[in-house]
């Protein structure tokens, strides 16, 4: 851990003292020195120590204008508002709110503040020059919803018309509408002008095309604005938006998924952009929409009538929108509500066997985002009770099919078994637990008919996962796995029951002394999966299972080796990695993170190991292959078969089987390929540097680390402007913020520091969203640490970001000790932290005048410090400290006769006349 800055903690003891007047005081010295976020804490803090009127009115004032500068604008008005409650002619309680409500859109309410505030200070230029302002853009507003009137009515026109036969007029007017509804004035007026009933009788009109136009259009007016969303989803109704998602024309249908996304956010959120008026006192509950929303798209997933892409559509709507999107959220009660109305609806999806009579239209991904999003709801649940009572549904889903049915029954229990294995493996784990489930998967796996012999051997596949499960089955299941591989005639059937026997071999992991099968297995089952996947006879979805074979073989080095020498099978996988079938993602990534090692591996303590040696306990071995060098030839291998292409591909997929973990994977393999300097520009040429930003900013706490790393070590041996073009580049300064956090690594703290140096010497704009980042807290508490090189790189990236005038400012702030630490860090004998420090100095004393006379006043050691500077042998070091002093010497006389009458002239005098040192 980093020690903390001097002073950055207060003591328990004294905390207890504090008085709302010290902490509103301190609030006021973290808002100057840009700690918005600190100063609003603050703020708060002395809120709840406060109950005088008049001071707890300054303190609303205060936070307002901390959310200002948070950008969160309706707690802006919420706390000015509180301030102008006490006192109505509180000016500057005023000019926040009208500036929260500009950032609202409530231009009408802002410019009667804006009145107000001038009125009682007529003379203040700034409250007359923004009501100016406010003023043309509420005109410019009111022009252009004058002009859309007319077109709105004559698109509709065109659109409806049943005699209009010209399809590209048609085209246009519907492109026009969608691009109007993007744009606040334009959805208003649309929905002003009776828009939500027209774009209905576009939806009933039943054509894709028109159908599309009012489902993009809606997108816009439902956008943000939970009033109007709620107002259309009683026109249109649930019963038709869920019949639109079931519609078997797969961009319509893509389309109103987006759209009902559109609406669970605007219905959630709540009222960020709503134009309300003056209606504040007016709460709108939209809980029961959410439900009646939700309650039609767990009904569409057990209709016959959906489409397959429909279904599909639904669960990954339901995966977004239903749990919560952070463990922070406390309240969970819209998971247990979709538990116990539609978690069997759910597992009707699950337990589909294609081809039997009566079951649902599904695609190949639908059984797999059906175990994602009953994973997504599993881990939801916050206690045992609730557990509990998920595993009782489950139960009795599979019963009810088991023991109720003939062998059709089975089958169905036998599906629902594996798609929860594929998700919350608790659940299914509990379930092959019931009587005779394992023993109907077994006898089925001898079936003489192909599709029941799939979900069989499929169900035992999944049950080898677990330990428990692996003993049971290599006890039971091996000889009759290693029969259907030898003697079916099917490859559907072969290259299962080959996953089966792989997941099994596989089960000591990468330790490679605990070997399931004979010398020489692997290295066979590896090679058959190999063949079977470049075998492009086959279909797509049976040679998937090729890839989950090598997914558990590659923990064998001896397999990795001879993967990366086949060109063919790399490239083959590659291929399907990017193909329809999104469920091969996360075995195609297994696979690599195999192959380039980058799994978590500690290394074992020698005292403990002599200790098991002792004890003859098994000691875990790393395979001769597994050792940098060969891992290095591996990734080197991937690289030139294009693997970073394929990464990227996997990456861009919407689908939910690229889920949290599956995204960890992928961040992994990436920081494995970036590993050597001279790799990285290849990586970013391919799209790796592209893909990576939103690995880094969304998935498991790993992965985003992993990512972020990755994209520090581009930044540092790149040049950032070309890894990351145009707005890119911006996007990048988060994840490398985020390397900052204690609870990093050392080296992840280090590399981050150093790419976040190389962005803040590049425009004032990087510096600004670094500031805006709130690095430069953290940077400064680096410059404290004690290891050399942490320490070196925060002064670095401290020296660029003082670029900026806020940074400036920081160093002139009262009581601080960053001048102090920066000359005294210049007196250091770490030559490249004295460069660093002076480096700084050199910059501040230039940019920012007044920080000349401050550098006596913070250490009596100023002058000789500057005086070693000039003597140092480091022509660097000299350059540095000569500008320093002329810049002392330019700003303020007394500091200039102080510098004269010490022996600074001779030094001076000395330097001038060498000529070698131009």
């Amino acid at each position: 851990a980093v020690p903390s800055p001097p002073g950055a903690r207060v003591p328990a003891g004294a905390r207890r003292q504090v008085t709302a007047g010290q902490l509103r005081e301190r609030g006021n010295a973290l808002f100057q020195a840009g700690d918005h976020a600190a100063a609003l804490a603050a703020y708060t803090q002395a809120l709840s120590l406060c109950d005088a009127e008049p001071e707890r009115a300054v303190l609303h004032r205060n936070r307002a204008a901390c959310y200002l500068k948070l950008e969160d604008y309706a707690k802006a008005e919420a706390d000015a508002s509180k301030a102008i409650e006490a006192d109505g002619r509180d000016m500057k309680a005023l000019f926040r709110r009208s500036q929260a409500l500009q950032k609202l859109g409530r231009l009408d309410q802002a410019v009667s503040d804006l009145q107000r505030c001038v009125s009682l200070e007529p003379k203040n230029k700034a409250f007359q020059e923004a009501l100016r302002a406010l003023g043309s853009s509420m005109h410019e507003k009111m022009k252009t919803m004058s002009c859309t009137d007319s077109k709105v009515e004559q698109m509709f026109q065109i659109l409806l018309d049943p005699e209009e036969k010209d399809v590209d007029k048609k085209q246009k007017a519907a492109q026009n509408l969608i691009v109007l509804a993007r744009e606040e004035a334009g959805a208003e007026k649309i929905f002003q002008s009776d828009g939500v009933r027209l774009l209905t009788q576009l939806l009933d009109t039943a054509k894709a095309d028109l159908m599309l136009a009012a489902l993009r259009t809606l997108v816009g007016l439902c956008s943000g604005h939970r009033s109007r969303t709620m107002a259309i989803l009683a026109e249109l109704g649930a019963p038709r938006l869920s019949a639109v998602l079931g519609v078997e024309h797969e961009q319509v249908s893509l389309a109103a998924c987006n759209l009902l996304h559109v609406m669970f956010d605007s219905l959630k959120e709540g009222l960020q952009k709503d134009f309300r008026g003056k209606e504040d006192a007016v709460v709108l509950d939209s809980s029961k929409d959410l439900k009646l929303l939700i309650k039609h798209l767990l009904e569409l997933l057990a209709l016959e009538g959906a489409s397959a892409h429909g279904r599909d559509n639904t669960l990954n709507l339901l995966i977004k929108v239903v749990p919560r999107k952070s463990p922070k959220e406390t309240n969970n009660s819209m998971s247990l509500w979709v538990i116990d109305q539609g978690l069997k609806k759910i597992l009707e999806v699950g337990s589909t066997v294609c081809g039997t009579p009566g079951s649902l239209p599904v695609t190949e991904n639908s059984r797999m985002s059906a175990s994602v999003l009953l994973s997504k709801l599993y881990d939801d649940l916050k206690c045992d009770a609730e557990r509990e009572n998920f595993h009782h549904l489950c139960e009795d889903y599979v019963r009810s099919w088991f023991e109720g049915h003939e062998l059709s029954g089975k089958l169905r229990a036998i599906q629902t078994v594996s798609c929860l294995l594929q998700g919350p493996s608790d659940a299914g784990n509990r379930v092959l637990e019931l009587e005779g489930i394992m023993d109907s998967v077994l006898s089925l796996c001898a079936s003489v008919c192909e599709a029941h012999q799939l979900v069989a051997v499929e169900a035992l596949i999944h049950a080898a996962d677990k330990a428990k499960r692996a003993s049971f089955i290599t006890a039971n299941g091996v000889s009759l796995l290693k029969e259907i591989y030898k003697h079916s005639e099917r490859d559907s059937i072969r290259i299962r029951a080959l996953v089966g026997l792989c997941k099994l071999g596989s089960a000591g992991g990468t330790d490679f002394s605990m070997k399931q099968f004979a010398e020489g297995s692997t290295m066979k089952l590896a090679k058959q999966c190999r063949k079977w996947l470049c075998n492009e006879t086959i279909d797509a979805g049976t040679r998937r299972w090729a890839v989950e074979g090598l997914a558990y073989l590659t923990f064998d080095a001896d397999v990795k080796e001879e993967f990366v020498e086949d060109k063919a099978a790399m490239q083959a996988m590659f291929h399907l990695a990017k193909s329809e079938d999104r469920s091969v993602l996360y075995a195609v990534a297994s696979t690599l993170v195999n192959c380039t090692n980058s799994y978590d591996h500690e290394e074992p303590d020698p005292q403990m190991l002599e200790l098991a040696k002792y004890a003859k306990q098994h000691v875990p071995e790393q395979h001769p292959k597994d050792k940098p060098d060969f891992v290095k030839r591996r990734v080197r291998k991937l690289l030139t078969a294009g693997v970073v292409s394929a990464l990227a591909c996997m990456v861009k997929s919407e689908n939910p089987a690229l889920t949290n973990s599956c995204r960890e994977l992928i961040s992994r393999v990436f920081l494995a390929l970036v590993e050597e300097a001279e790799d990285r520009g290849g990586v970013v040429a391919q799209g790796g540097g592209k893909a990576l930003i939103p690995l880094s900013l969304e998935g498991t706490e790993v992965g985003q680390t992993k990512a972020a790393q990755a994209l520090a070590k581009i930044t540092i041996t790149s040049n950032p402007e070309m890894a990351f073009p145009g707005e890119r580049i911006y996007e990048v300064v988060r994840p490398l913020v985020s390397l900052l956090h204690l609870q990093r690594t050392g080296l992840e703290n280090f590399e981050g520091l150093m790419a976040l140096t190389n962005l803040a010497g590049i425009s004032e704009r990087l510096r600004q969203k670094i500031l805006k980042e709130k690095a430069v807290p953290m940077i400064e508490g680096y410059m404290f640490e004690e290891h050399e090189l942490i320490r070196l790189a925060a002064t670095e990236c401290m020296c660029n970001m003082a670029m900026s005038k806020e940074v400036q400012e920081l160093f002139l702030a009262e009581g601080s000790d960053r001048l102090k630490l920066m000359v005294l860090y210049s007196g250091e004998e770490d030559e490249k932290l004295r460069r660093a420090a002076s480096g700084t100095l050199a910059m501040l004393t230039a940019l920012h005048p007044p920080i000349c006379k401050r550098i006596p006043q913070v250490t009596v050691h100023w002058l000789e410090i500057l005086q070693a500077l000039l003597l140092s042998p480091s022509v660097e070091l000299q350059h540095r400290g000569a500008v320093v002093v002329m810049n002392m010497m330019a700003a303020e006389r007394e500091v200039a006769e102080q510098l004269i009458a010490s022996e600074m002239l001779e030094i001076l005098s000395v330097l001038a006349k060498d000529k070698d040192k131009p």
